[in-house]
């Protein structure tokens, strides 16, 4: 495909279904554009997309109608995997994760862990990863107004002191950032880290990553049933999933799929729990196995992963979304269960 380059101005756009309109080469998150942007794919992926995201936002007003709340429920559960309208994400997140309950339960609570007293190794180790957050997206540029790099600094900081057994590690700016730019509201984005961290992927980000590394190896077990060939790859190659998963999993995708993509993940992960990012790394793995097999090497294997998450597969969002619900098959969260209860007790055992 053509590659078009070098042009400054050009059509982004609007994630809320809005009209479409010219600005210059950054993502309406904020995003610079690579150079070598398809602005041709794009737009044409748009104006498609845009028809879809305009009869989702008539349908969630109607359900929404004005209020605040929403009972979970399959009509909801449904309209959450076609995708929340950008306008209405933040409240969504917030009500479906139990982040809202939470605020509302501990209403202080957010500006008192930042007039609390900072633990100076705390403070550091968060000020040196501020600058490496995003240095893509003028929202986090130190000379836009507002600037997401203050913000992101409270919302870790308060999550340090919140759970200082987690404290900070790298991945976490990445969350906080990416909560940012969609609530543009630092409590909000607090109690949000709190559902993700606390209650919907627990143990990610300890300091022994147990969950994290289970996980990995709930995938890996996962593949072997569902896509023996590329598990029989893996086998072949001694790569262990660790090498070409972990950064899927940490960040939960941020940086490795589309913006739009993540977001669309993101609204089923809120909604749905931790379940959903296995469903889309076998939908990965299972679209790309002809691709994974033909490795002959460990180095193969991991540049071959780095690919299947490239592509027009994973750029139409709507389209991935529905895939990412039929083609890894069934998968039952007691089965995860199960996996997770084996794989963890197997790492613990390892590591003693």
């Amino acid at each position: 495909m053509e590659k078009k380059k070098n042009k400054a101005t050009k059509w982004t756009g609007s994630p809320d279904g809005g009209a479409k309109d010219r600005v210059d080469s950054v993502d309406p998150y904020g995003f610079a554009r690579s150079e070598d942007f398809d602005y041709e794919s794009y737009e044409e992926l748009m104006s498609e997309y845009l028809v879809v995201l305009t009869r989702r936002s008539i349908k969630w007003s109607k359900l929404l109608k004005g209020k605040s709340k929403v009972e979970k429920n399959l009509k909801l559960k449904r309209y959450v995997r076609k995708g929340i309208p950008n306008e209405h994400r933040a409240q969504i997140w917030m009500t479906a994760s139990g982040a809202q309950e939470q605020l509302e339960k501990n209403p202080d609570y957010y500006q008192s862990l930042l007039q609390a007293q900072h633990d100076p190794k705390l403070v550091e180790t968060i000020c040196t990863d501020l600058n490496r957050t995003f240095p893509d997206n003028v929202q986090f540029h130190k000379t836009s107004s507002p600037c997401l790099q203050k913000a992101l600094h409270n919302v870790l900081l308060a999550y340090g002191h919140h759970n200082p057994a987690v404290g900070y590690c790298q991945g976490m700016n990445f969350i906080a950032g990416y909560l940012l730019i969609i609530t543009k509201d630092e409590e909000k984005s607090f109690w949000l880290m709190d559902a993700l961290l606390g209650r919907i992927l627990p143990d990610y980000y300890s300091p022994a990553m147990l969950g994290l590394k289970t996980d990995q190896e709930v995938l890996g077990e996962l593949v072997k049933v569902k896509v023996p060939t590329v598990w029989q790859t893996m086998v072949e190659h001694n790569v262990m999933w660790t090498l070409v998963v972990s950064r899927w999993f940490i960040c939960l995708y941020i940086d490795i799929l589309p913006v739009e993509t993540v977001l669309r993940i993101w609204d089923c992960l809120f909604y749905e729990g931790s379940k959903i990012l296995f469903r889309v790394a076998l939908t990965l793995i299972h679209h790309n196995q002809a691709l994974i097999q033909q490795a002959q090497s460990l180095p193969d294997v991991c540049q071959n992963f780095k690919q299947i998450t490239r592509g027009p597969f994973v750029d139409e969002c709507h389209t991935f979304m529905q895939k990412i619900f039929t083609e890894p098959g069934s998968l039952s969260m007691a089965t995860i269960t199960k996996l997770r209860e084996t794989c963890r007790a197997r790492i613990i055992a390892e590591e003693s």
